[in-house]
């Protein structure tokens, strides 16, 4: 039976501008309501825990959501700013029925988010999603007065994620004497990781660190690099680290102030990971996204790569059914599930210094394993209709697809978290991928007009 269409929930969880539709406390609240009944199961006292970006809006929606748990009985622990992994490794620890992080991830401040956990701290299912957005849209059931749930804020949840993280780095491995700029994003990390790095033994130079409600990955952070590479190069550092709002996702720069994608660290910790024999599934996970650079270095090193359609959750529902455990995505949302249940910044750098301690040479020696084919991604803004499904726009891009014949790749996608098309295209010769793109962008534009 084919489902309806969701009104709230989106690739991952709900997102959208703040103080508008979906993004209100009302509704946050009744999410609250609906995610608590759906999870309450059986007999015993009820928990979620709540974590949060820095963004300015996040007191707001967690006091919504505190208030939908509470009131159905649930007992609500609140961590304040906590990466989005740290929600979902605690959800497990603490034996909590739903973990929560309220974040809009590399998003500015003016947006906000709420992704859901399930006990076992993996993102929910379609089904379990549908379920609550069926039950937002009827009255909820209330607690009586005595059952309703209580909210406590827990002091050790920073120390406790630093502790975990710190155990995914070899026991055998220092990083003392190495010089390492990280950028926090002015977001969820903004304590922990330059922590973590220091009781590593590494020589710290943070940048990213200072949130004030509205900076959250305001010119920092994994989606601009520029800071980052400048500090790497100004302080001689070995290494930059940059993650995002809600240190999910990971981009490196190298010592001469080099971008190093998602690709490349995957293939860097896949490699590390066959080498000592601790690799699942002969290969990893990734999306339509990643390089064609990618899937042939992989193949060169007996390895294979499969891919899915964009979303941590397809890679991660990928990874499970074939036994991988490496899996993500370019933008450097990266997946080890021998650790943890989604994305973590903070851990796969931890990966990738390892594997540059043990090398004893330079990170732009060690870290570009491949030369990327010529790529082009550019987002196309529309206010409504179905631009893709115009005759016109659908002539010019099966004309893009002929020019490409068979030594690139073609791909067009509707944004699942902003109104936007996304048309990349990549092969051999940039001149040919530069004009396909361009002309699928008019058409789709004109389209849209």
């Amino acid at each position: 039976m084919t489902k309806s269409p969701r009104r709230y929930f989106g690739t991952d969880g709900i997102r959208g501008l703040t103080n508008t539709e979906p993004m209100t406390a009302a509704i946050a609240m009744r999410v609250g309501q609906a995610a608590g009944a759906h999870f309450l199961r059986g007999s015993h006292k009820h928990r979620v825990v709540i974590g949060k970006d820095t963004r300015l809006s996040g007191y707001m929606m967690e006091s919504a959501l505190t208030a939908g748990f509470t009131s159905v009985g649930m007992d609500v622990v609140q961590l304040g700013p906590m990466p989005t992994p740290a929600v979902a490794m605690l959800t497990r620890s603490m034996r909590a029925d739903i973990g929560v992080m309220v974040s809009a991830s590399h998003n500015p401040f003016y947006d906000n988010g709420i992704k859901l956990f399930g006990p076992d701290g993996y993102k929910l299912s379609d089904d379990d999603e549908h379920a609550i957005e069926a039950l937002i849209e009827v009255e909820p059931e209330l607690a009586k007065p005595e059952l309703i749930g209580r909210a406590r804020r827990i002091d050790d949840a920073q120390g406790r994620y630093i502790h975990f993280a710190k155990a995914t780095f070899p026991d055998r491995l220092r990083l003392d004497g190495m010089k390492i700029v990280i950028d926090c994003a002015h977001g969820a990390a903004y304590k922990v990781a330059p922590e973590a790095l220091w009781e590593l033994g590494a020589d710290v130079e943070s940048i990213g660190v200072s949130p004030n409600g509205f900076n959250v990955n305001d010119g920092v952070g994994s989606t601009h690099p520029e800071l980052l590479q400048e500090r790497v190069v100004a302080s001689g550092a070995a290494i930059g680290i940059a993650l995002d709002g809600d240190a999910d996702r990971l981009i490196v720069v190298d010592e001469k102030g080099r971008i190093i994608d998602g690709d490349q660290l995957m293939a860097l910790i896949a490699g590390s990971w066959q080498a000592r024999g601790a690799l699942k599934g002969g290969g990893l996970v990734a999306t339509v996204m990643s390089n064609l650079g990618l899937e042939r270095y992989l193949g060169g090193i007996g390895l294979s790569l499969e891919r899915t359609a964009v979303g941590d959750r397809h890679v991660l529902e990928r990874m499970r059914g074939g036994g991988f455990n490496i899996g993500g995505e370019q933008s450097g949302h990266i997946i080890m599930s021998d650790y943890a249940t989604t994305g973590d910044g903070l851990v796969a750098a931890l990966q990738v210094l390892a594997v540059l301690v043990e090398s004893g040479r330079p990170a732009s020696e060690v870290l570009h394993l491949f030369d990327p084919l010529p790529q082009l991604l550019k987002n196309v803004r529309f206010k409504g209709g179905a631009p893709l499904e115009v005759a016109a726009v659908q002539q010019v891009i099966a004309s893009g697809e002929a020019r490409l014949n068979g030594t690139g790749r073609l791909l067009i996608r509707k944004s699942g978290t902003e109104p936007l098309i996304r048309v990349m295209a990549e092969g051999e010769d940039l001149g040919l991928v530069t004009e396909v793109v361009d002309e699928i962008c008019a058409a789709v534009e004109r389209a849209a007009a």
